[in-house]
C-alpha cells in the first residue's frame, strides 16, 4: 500500500470516528430519552446538503486522568455552517454521546471560531445545547473556555442575532452563554437550566426540589422569564428555531427578509369596529386586534407564558417583519408591572438592535400597585421600559386602543419620547389616572357635601370622561397625529411603516448609555 493510500484511508477512518460520536450505544440510549444526535439536529435545522463542516478531527489535549487515550475526533461538539430558507447561519450542536457533551479548551476553541466567523461575514449563530459542564479533567482550561465563549456573546450582541436551543442539560457556568443570546428555546420534560442543582440546594438550603421543578421548560417560561419559547419534542423546538429566524435580518447592518403575501395592503378589519367593549373596566383579548391586522392573520409570539399582562412577539405588515408590544387587558387589566417590563424592554432593545419596526399597542390604566412590587424596584424596571423606547431609532409606531393612564401613557412609546406616529382609537382615554380615581381627588369635598354623593359622583365622572379621557385634547396638541377608526388600523399602520421605511434617527455620540439594571 503506498503512502498516499495510507492517508486516504487514515482521513476515513477519523472521519468515520467523528460521525459515529460516541458509538452505537450512547447513540441508542441519546435516542432512547427522546432526543436527537447532535448531527441529526444539524440536520433537522439547515436546508439539505448545505452543512459544512469546521473542525471535524480536532481532539482535546488532556494528559491527566487517562484522558490521553480517548480521544474522538470532534471532541463532543459539531461546528460550521449551513443554509436556513437559504440564508447564511453558523451552527455549533453539544454531542452528549462524547464526554457528555462536556466542555474542553478544545471544545470552546471549535465554538469560538464560529463565532468568530459569523461576526466577520455578518450571520446568525444558532447553539444546540446539551451538555454536562465544564470537563472536570481540564480544570481551568475549560472554566477559560467558557470565558471565551461569553466574551464572543458579548461581543456578538447586536451585531448578529444569537439564538440558544436547550436540549438537554445546561448547568453551572454554562447557563450564561444562553443567557446572553437573544432568545432561548427549551425542549419540555427533557431539557433543564440552573446554577445550582437539587443536590446542592439540598444540602445548603435543605429545600427538596426536583431538577424539572428547578430549573424545567415549564418553570422558565412561566416563572423565571429565562425561556422565551418551549416545544413539546425536538423537532418542534428546530422548526420554531427556523420560523424566529425568518422574522430577523442575519445582522445589524440588513433589513428582516421581505416576505410577500397576498392579503390586500388596505384590507380592512370590521371586526375590530366591536371588538373594544364601551365599558372601560371590561377585559377584550388585545391578541384578536394583532391577528386581525397581520398579514395573514399570523403571529408569532414569544415568552406567551410569562408575564402576561404584556404580549410581545412578530408579525408582517406587507411583507414586512414587525415586532409587537401590546398590553393585555386579559390579564391584571393590562398593567405595567415589574415582570413585563423587563420582558416588553429586552424584545424592544433586541429590534432597534437589528432594525426592526415596532408597533405598540396600548391598553394600560397604570403600573401595578402594591408593597410587593414597589420593594422589588418597579421604579428600575419600569424605567427599563421606558429607556428602552426612548433609545430606540428603528421606526416606531404606537396605536391606543383604549386606556393610556399616567406614567404608563408616557412609557408605551408615547410621542414624548420618539414615537413616530401616534394613533388612537375613538374610545380611547388618555388621561393622567381614571375618571373615578380622579373625581375623588379633585371633587373631594364637593361630594363631602352632596346630599346624594354617589349619583354627583356618576355626574361628575361622566363630565371628567367627556372633558379630558378621550383622544381629543391629545390630537388637538399634536401628541396624536390621528384618531381612526379600528377597522382601517392595519391600512393605517402599512401606510405609516411605508412612510417611515428610509427613516434616519441618531442619539448622542457616547461609549453607551447607562440603562438601569
Amino acid at each position: 500500500m503506498n503512502r498516499r493510500q495510507k492517508i486516504l484511508d487514515r482521513l476515513a477512518d477519523l472521519e468515520s470516528q467523528a460521525l459515529a460520536g460516541g458509538g452505537a450505544q450512547r447513540v441508542a440510549k441519546q435516542h432512547a430519552k427522546g432526543k436527537l444526535t447532535a448531527r441529526e439536529r444539524i440536520d433537522a435545522l439547515l436546508d439539505p446538503g448545505t452543512f459544512e463542516e469546521f473542525d471535524q478531527l480536532k481532539t482535546h489535549r488532556c494528559t491527566h486522568f487517562g484522558m490521553e487515550q480517548q480521544r474522538i475526533p470532534g471532541d463532543g461538539v459539531v461546528t460550521g455552517h449551513g443554509l436556513v430558507d437559504g440564508r447564511r447561519v453558523f451552527v455549533f450542536a453539544q454531542d452528549f454521546t462524547v464526554f457528555g457533551g462536556s466542555l474542553s479548551s478544545a471544545f470552546a476553541e471549535k465554538i469560538c471560531k464560529i463565532m468568530d466567523q459569523a461576526m466577520r461575514v455578518g450571520a446568525p449563530v444558532v447553539g444546540l445545547n446539551d451538555s454536562g459542564g465544564a470537563r472536570i479533567q481540564e480544570g481551568v482550561e475549560s472554566l477559560a473556555g467558557y470565558a471565551d465563549i461569553f466574551l464572543r456573546n458579548t461581543l456578538a450582541s447586536g451585531r448578529v442575532p444569537q439564538i440558544s436551543a436547550i436540549m438537554g442539560p445546561c448547568a453551572g457556568g454554562a447557563v450564561y452563554s444562553p443567557a446572553i443570546t437573544d432568545f432561548t428555546l427549551m425542549v419540555e420534560q427533557t431539557s433543564y437550566m440552573f446554577i445550582t442543582g437539587p443536590d446542592v440546594i439540598r444540602s445548603v438550603t435543605h429545600e427538596e426540589v426536583t431538577q424539572e421543578e428547578l430549573g424545567g421548560a415549564h418553570t422558565h417560561a412561566t416563572k423565571s422569564g429565562v425561556a422565551h419559547l418551549t416545544a413539546p419534542d425536538e423537532g418542534a423546538c428546530i422548526e420554531m428555531v427556523r420560523e424566529l429566524l425568518s422574522f430577523v435580518p442575519s445582522n445589524n447592518a440588513e433589513s428582516p427578509p421581505f416576505v410577500a403575501t397576498d392579503d390586500p395592503v388596505d384590507r380592512e378589519a370590521p371586526e375590530l369596529d366591536e371588538l373594544v367593549p364601551d365599558n372601560p373596566n371590561r377585559p377584550y383579548d388585545i391578541k384578536q386586534v394583532i391577528e386581525a391586522v397581520a398579514d395573514d392573520r399570523y403571529f408569532f409570539e414569544v415568552m406567551p407564558d410569562y408575564a402576561m399582562n404584556m404580549v410581545i412577539g412578530f408579525m408582517r405588515l406587507g411583507g414586512r417583519s414587525v415586532g409587537v408590544v401590546a398590553n393585555q387587558p386579559m390579564v391584571l387589566a393590562g398593567c405595567l408591572d415589574i415582570g413585563a417590563s423587563v420582558k416588553a424592554a429586552r424584545f424592544v432593545r433586541f429590534c432597534d438592535a437589528f432594525n426592526i419596526p415596532l408597533v405598540t399597542l396600548v391598553d394600560v390604566p397604570g403600573f401595578l400597585p402594591g408593597t410587593d412590587q414597589e420593594w422589588n424596584g418597579i421604579i428600575k424596571h419600569g424605567a427599563k421600559l421606558l429607556y428602552a423606547f426612548a433609545e430606540a431609532t428603528v421606526p416606531k409606531v404606537t396605536l391606543i386602543t383604549r386606556k393610556a393612564y399616567g406614567g404608563a401613557y408616557d412609557v408605551m412609546a408615547s410621542k414624548h419620547i420618539r414615537a413616530d406616529v401616534n394613533f388612537a382609537y375613538p374610545t380611547a382615554e388618555i388621561a393622567v389616572m381614571g375618571p373615578e380615581g380622579a373625581v375623588n381627588i379633585i371633587h373631594r369635598r364637593t361630594l363631602a357635601k352632596a346630599e346624594d354623593p354617589e349619583a354627583r359622583r356618576a355626574e361628575l365622572v361622566d363630565d371628567y370622561r367627556e372633558t379630558f379621557a378621550n383622544p381629543f385634547r391629545a390630537a388637538e396638541l399634536g401628541y396624536i397625529d390621528a384618531i381612526i377608526h379600528p377597522r382601517e388600523t392595519r391600512a393605517r399602520l402599512i401606510r405609516s411603516l411605508d412612510m417611515l421605511q428610509d427613516k434616519v434617527d441618531t442619539n448622542p455620540p457616547k461609549k453607551h448609555g447607562n440603562i438601569p439594571l
